[in-house]
């Protein structure tokens, strides 16, 4: 009997273990994350994971935030679901209809009614340039909200949904909009794709093909990054909260990087927004933590002078 009661204590850390709330974590990093978020006007979470060590680095991180556009991730998440069961094809054409605008300055909004256009452009347009009209359509492709929200209920998050035109969810949309998750619950869900734990390889590739080429990166952190390393990302900005979540493919450490804020008092669309401030000298810092430059060996081209005489 005691033997059977160590074995189930053992197999119930093993599960334990498995979540993403049991992680060591780094303390020296997390001094340095709390230092930089001091005085900031507004609410902040900041998940941060070595995948090299396994280390965690957390900043409020089990705090529920909106989304905005990184809503669209669990988006992409449901319609690779659908890719992967067969019932829809990355080839197959679909015909925009003007119903399906949302208002604004999309690229699929300026599409003739009765136009075709590939899934897979879809996708492209909203993870590159988040465009909401192919992402609103992509989310009734998948299924609707309530089957992108038992997906990610099945890879264990449960602070993650995605709330706008779902049922059931509307009394969270009116507090957290399009969608809610947490920085940690993002962090891990990324982390889940990046490890391809959940589609196939070929599925879990096209998912961080399309994460990987994302446009907005002026004001955001991903522009502090070298432009050699890969990032794979989405950022989401309302006028109170400016969030962006990623994984950064760094040579010697790749890390998880997600920073969302909520209830901004600077609410401005300018470069210098204290929020996208913050997230550019966040992600500067984790640069040089986790990429000191005495580690770091540039490709060939980066010390030649390669501008024409």
């Amino acid at each position: 009997m005691r033997i059977r009661f160590t074995s189930f204590l053992f197999l119930f850390w093993l599960i334990d273990m498995q979540t993403p709330l049991a992680q060591s974590h780094d303390k020296k990093l997390e001094a340095r994350i709390e230092n930089i978020v001091q005085g900031f006007k507004g609410e902040v979470g900041v998940y941060v994971k070595d995948l090299r060590s396994g280390r965690v680095s957390t900043y409020h991180a089990d705090t529920i935030f909106p989304t905005a556009s990184i809503v669209k991730v669990p988006i992409l998440l449901g319609i690779t679901a659908a890719v992967q069961n067969g019932q829809l094809a990355y080839d197959s054409n679909h015909v925009y209809r003007d119903s399906l605008l949302y208002a604004g300055e999309d690229i699929l909004g300026s599409f003739k009614d009765g136009e075709k256009i590939a899934l897979k452009k879809i996708i492209m347009l909203m993870m590159t340039t988040s465009d909401n009209t192919a992402s609103l359509w992509l989310q009734s492709l998948a299924g609707g909200g309530q089957r992108i929200n038992a997906l990610l209920k099945e890879q264990g998050l449960s602070s993650t949904f995605v709330n706008s035109r779902t049922v059931g969810r509307e009394a969270n949309r009116a507090q957290y909009g399009w969608g809610q998750t947490t920085p940690q619950e993002m962090g891990f869900l990324l982390e889940k794709i990046y490890r391809k734990e959940v589609f196939s390889s070929y599925a879990s590739e096209k998912m961080l093909r399309a994460m990987g080429r994302n446009f907005w990166d002026e004001d955001e952190s991903i522009g502090c990054f070298p432009p050699y390393v890969e990032v794979f990302s989405k950022n989401g900005c309302v006028n109170a909260s400016r969030s962006e979540a990623m994984i950064v493919n760094a040579p010697h450490r790749p890390f998880v990087f997600c920073i969302f804020t909520k209830n901004n008092q600077d609410q401005r669309w300018t470069h210098d927004n204290e929020a996208w401030s913050l997230a550019r000298k966040m992600a500067t810092m984790l640069w040089n933590y986790f990429e000191p430059q005495d580690n770091w060996v540039p490709p060939v081209n980066e010390k030649a002078d390669n501008r024409p005489n």
